[in-house]
């Protein structure tokens, strides 16, 4: 019998496709993350990293749960404004618990995004519509990255920061890159054959994007938001700054903290951290004010954010006793003879295993198995049920009690 023969590049393809699953990125962003934090902790020591720690206090703590909450309640509202205009009604308050409970999963769980997949997910099967319930969370994420890239650019450019020269020799280039990429965009658009431009896909998602985020109702108040939420995540490192003993001008902190918030963007992070730690250091270091002090306030600054976010532990532990109490209802009434034939199971609150999977999860696979167990939570509490008979059970037709039997 022959031997097949390996088809030659298949094992290469095969490595890049297992390397490109989202398990193994996040695993490999977080690897990177460490090691950037590692080499970093060796190179400069530790000594400002924890005198920066030590300076955090009462004060320090109020006034980053103060900026959270500010920050927080207008990402929701802009969230609330995406979704209206995708035709998906969202209520404020609902969507600051569930901002919440994702901002606090971003800072606990690798990536710093499974938080948002996890928002994204449960708000589409909520809605009954999954895709619109992710893209509004896509849209309302890709507001805040504009506003960033939009405003940060304003500020490098005009502000005294390291890379202030680099940013403005490389403006024409970068302007002249965007018109080419727009001209060969529109000649292929004008080249496609009439089938292809008859697609509606597309369509519908650029009109749902401008709906959601340029049109004259929502626009202003998506603007608005995400500039407000942009200046509170400024005045959070600038907070970091002053608690780490840093009493540089604002103005020159500024350009620092747009660098450290565009390095949280890249995808090499464990909750945020690494990149950020980087760049801060290299950016303090190249500003004059010490590599070691923008270690510390970045690092700084990543605690204050993680104590911005805890009210997220808040509302996962209210939904997750919710859950609960729901279970053993549904479980004492499945117990009752006949009861399952007379009760119709609303849409229950998340399963006592839904904070559990969520904080375990390491890919946006097992926030979709999270949701999964909130669908199906009525009957996995029934089997919980059927479990504890077998304790109390009575032998029937004269046949010995046998674990078959029970």
């Amino acid at each position: 019998m022959d031997t097949p023969v390996p088809c030659p590049g298949s094992a290469p393809r095969a490595l890049l496709a297992r390397l490109g699953t989202p398990a193994v990125r996040t695993r490999l962003g977080s690897a990177a993350g460490v090691l950037i934090l590692t080499v970093l902790l060796w190179r400069l020591g530790t000594g400002v990293l924890l005198d920066g720690l030590r300076r955090i206090d009462g004060p320090a703590v109020l006034a980053a749960l103060g900026i959270g909450l500010v920050t927080t309640v207008f990402s929701a509202w802009r969230w609330a404004l995406v979704a209206r205009g995708l035709r998906i009604r969202l209520p404020l308050g609902p969507a600051v618990a569930d901002y919440y409970r994702a901002l606090f999963l971003n800072a606990a769980l690798p990536g710093g995004v499974l938080g948002d997949v996890h928002r994204a997910v449960r708000h589409g099967q909520s809605t009954g519509d999954l895709g619109r319930g992710v893209r509004s969370v896509v849209l309302e994420r890709a507001a805040g990255q504009l506003a960033l890239f939009a405003a940060g650019a304003v500020m490098l450019l005009t502000m005294p920061s390291p890379v202030r020269d680099d940013m403005r020799q490389a403006v024409p280039l970068v302007g002249l890159a965007a018109l080419g990429a727009c001209a060969v965009v529109l000649a292929l658009r004008m080249n496609r054959p009439a089938s292809a431009r008859r697609d509606r896909a597309p369509r519908r998602l650029l009109a749902e994007a401008r709906e959601g985020l340029l049109s004259r109702r929502n626009g202003p108040g998506v603007l608005l938001a995400s500039l407000v939420v942009l200046a509170g995540y400024l005045a959070m490192f600038v907070l970091a700054a002053r608690v780490a003993g840093v009493g540089a001008a604002v103005t020159e902190l500024l350009p620092l903290g747009v660098l450290a918030l565009l390095a949280m963007a890249l995808p090499l992070n464990v909750g945020g951290w690494g990149p950020r730690e980087g760049v801060a250091a290299w950016a303090f270091g190249a500003a004059g004010l010490g590599a070691g002090r923008g270690l510390a306030v970045a690092v700084v600054y990543g605690v204050l954010s993680l104590v911005a976010s805890l009210p997220g532990v808040i509302v996962l532990l209210a939904r997750w006793y919710a859950g609960l109490r729901a279970g053993r209802r549904t479980a004492t009434t499945a117990a009752v003879p006949g009861a399952r034939k007379h009760t119709a199971y609303a849409p229950s609150a998340p399963s006592p295993s839904a904070p559990a999977a969520a904080v375990a999860s390491a890919a946006s696979v097992a926030v979709l198995s999270e949701v999964s167990i909130e669908k199906y939570a009525p009957k996995e509490s029934t089997r919980l049920a059927r479990s504890s008979l077998p304790f109390s059970a009575e032998p029937s037709e004269g046949r010995p009690m046998t674990p078959e039997s029970v």
